[in-house]
């Protein structure tokens, strides 16, 4: 099996101040605190979840307070995912 990277995306404006934040199953990730993403256009977010086999199951939230509305995102091991969250 073989153990790689994940990159996820998020294409949304937050505005200006605030920031994006995933909580999750994988590597770096749990459902309790929030890792910060990097902002990396006015409107795209991104972060590299460290390498795993396992597939990583996450939601974005703003300020890491407010949850992304719908199901929880499920990210393949080594995919690159972009995702349009609602809030």
């Amino acid at each position: 099996r073989k153990v790689t990277a994940t990159t996820l995306t998020a294409k949304i404006d937050v505005g200006f101040g605030n920031t994006l934040y995933v909580r999750g199953d994988g590597p770096g990730l749990n459902w309790d605190i929030g890792v910060p993403m990097d902002c990396v256009a006015d409107d795209k977010w991104r972060i590299t979840i460290g390498d795993t086999a396992r597939p990583v199951v996450f939601k974005f939230l703003l300020n890491d307070l407010t949850w992304c509305t719908g199901d929880d995102y499920i990210a393949q091991p080594g995919s690159s995912v972009t995702l349009v969250p609602k809030f």
